[in-house]
């Protein structure tokens, strides 16, 4: 049986993980990044990939930094490859000459579009209908190698990058597996990819949140889908506080009214005007609150003659 390292640290590689598992692939390795402190609470926290694999008794590994310049000898002999989901660190050459066949990673976009760090939440902004995952096989670039498989996902009208998020998770691991017997075997063939059509996906900042109301409501539609459930859309009322918007639509409409001035509310949601039509706020959250319908938040907090970003 060949023996495969993995590299992954957030929920997205669980899913790969899991089903190499349940598919009965020997995981001789697992690196994951090192507990860190999370939530309010700021308690030390697992990696949900480090979590995963200490059910399953795997051997587990959290290098800070991979910049030793060789493998370290605790880390076993080499395996016959290495598997990278979502891994978090840039991985240096002497790691993708380690196994024999090399390194492949699982990526949540169809590449060469969307490069980078947040493909999902890129994909989402873009206003693309479609996206899905590909297997490459790594090289020193940033997500610059040769593909041995991609597939196909449409983008769901409303979909949150979250649940674009769970369906790209299963597809990158149904599809890994089903490729690796030939990327072990040499049958199956990695074709470079067109560099010219290369587009990138940098890391997603929570300051990235804050919402234009001079963008069009078709822009800030998909800010609010993109940045849900992290960083979350947010914009400021008048009096200062930030209120955090998990749920909007658009809506086409020519407003009068200065962008960020609230329209209209009632208990289908709260209407702002934008450069370019219409957002219908459907649910948000005010500090430290739970997160509420419109009507809900109106009942308490009316908004009438509010304006946001203001």
């Amino acid at each position: 049986m060949p023996r495969i390292a993995f590299a992954g640290t957030p929920d997205f590689a669980v899913s790969c993980l899991r089903l190499l598992l349940a598919s009965g692939w020997e995981i001789s390795l697992v690196l994951t990044q090192p507990d860190r402190p999370s939530g309010r609470g700021r308690r030390v926290t697992r990696s949900p990939v480090r979590r995963e694999a200490l059910e399953h008794g795997l051997n587990i590994r959290q290098p800070l930094r991979l910049d030793g310049g060789a493998v370290p000898e605790d880390w076993g002999g080499a395996p016959d490859l290495l598997v990278v989901a979502a891994y978090g660190l840039l991985i240096p050459p002497w790691l993708l000459d380690w196994p024999r066949v090399g390194a492949v990673n699982v990526h949540a976009s169809l590449l060469p579009r969307w490069r980078g760090a947040a493909p999902i939440q890129y994909a989402i902004l873009a206003g693309d209908t479609e996206t899905g995952t590909s297997i490459m096989k790594m090289d020193a670039g940033l997500d610059t190698g040769p593909v041995y498989r991609r597939r196909k996902l449409a983008i769901e009208a409303g979909e949150t990058a979250g649940m674009l998020h769970d369906r790209l998770a299963r597809c990158g691991a149904e599809l890994l597996v089903e490729t690796l017997p030939g990327i072990l075997n040499g049958a199956l063939k990695a074709e470079p990819q067109n560099d010219a059509l290369a587009t990138h996906a940098p890391r997603i900042a929570k300051s990235d949140g804050v919402l234009d109301w001079a963008a069009s409501a078709v822009e800030l539609e998909r800010r609010v889908r993109a940045f849900n459930p992290w960083p979350v859309a947010e914009t400021r009322i008048r009096n200062g506080e930030r209120v955090r918007i998990w749920e909007a639509v658009a809506l086409e409409s020519r407003p009068q009214e200065r962008p960020g001035s609230v329209i209209r509310t009632g208990a289908d949601g709260i209407d702002v005007a934008t450069k370019a039509g219409i957002l219908r706020v459907r649910s948000l959250q005010r500090p430290g609150g739970r997160v509420m319908s419109a009507a809900d938040y109106l009942n308490a907090h009316p908004l009438e003659g509010e304006t946001f970003g203001g």
